[in-house]
């Protein structure tokens, strides 16, 4: 079973790319993330490789970090999850992304794979999270991660019980902890009203 190849970019196409490894060309799909590393055909690159075989054909799926091969094996073990859907969302998330997505039970995010909807990225984040260590994520990251969700859930609640929207109050709550990072819960609500004023005023 091939693990890894090493040559030459022989060809970049839509999805997957062509390397010549000692004059024989393999065809390897590749998501978005591996692909942008490509720059330009006749580059040496280097892909750890998943193999699929079927009845009617093998195919080759390639990655440019172990991260990233270990979470399509793991995503195509959920049950809806094949291997484009799997490329899907690699393409639309780093493998870090992924983790903390995953960690932090924040299914919205993977709806930005193409080919997931609501349904299929709950069951990815549910069957998922606590089986997936911490691949291509650092334990504080998640940690921070947590913290900044649970912060994000309290300031939504308080502009809600004050009058306003909750699409609404989220939004202007994620702009506010994204600017400032520190931020305590009280910051963050003083600022999201002061904002929140200001567009309605």
């Amino acid at each position: 079973m091939i693990a890894k190849l090493t040559g030459i970019v022989d060809y970049i196409g839509d999805g997957f790319l062509i390397l010549d490894v000692n004059g024989v060309g393999y065809r390897v799909f590749c998501s978005n993330q591996t692909l942008s590393k490509c720059s330009s055909k006749g580059m040496n690159m280097s892909l750890f490789i998943e193999t699929q075989v079927r009845e009617d054909h093998i195919h080759l799926f390639g990655f440019s970090d172990a991260a990233e091969k270990e979470w399509f094996t793991t995503l195509t073990n959920v049950q809806g999850v094949g291997s484009k859907v799997g490329l899907a969302i690699l393409s639309a998330l780093t493998p870090q992304d992924l983790g903390l997505a995953i960690a932090t039970g924040d299914s919205k995010a993977i709806t930005r794979a193409n080919g997931v909807g609501p349904k299929l990225a709950v069951r990815i984040v549910t069957e998922l999270k606590g089986k997936t260590g911490t691949i291509g994520v650092s334990l504080s990251e998640i940690q921070m991660a947590d913290t900044a969700t649970g912060l994000m859930n309290e300031s939504i609640s308080a502009l809600v019980n004050l009058g306003y929207g909750r699409s609404e109050a989220g939004m202007v709550v994620g702009m506010i902890i994204k600017e400032n990072p520190e931020a305590k819960l009280s910051d963050i609500i003083r600022l999201s009203l002061k904002e929140m004023g200001q567009n309605h005023g």
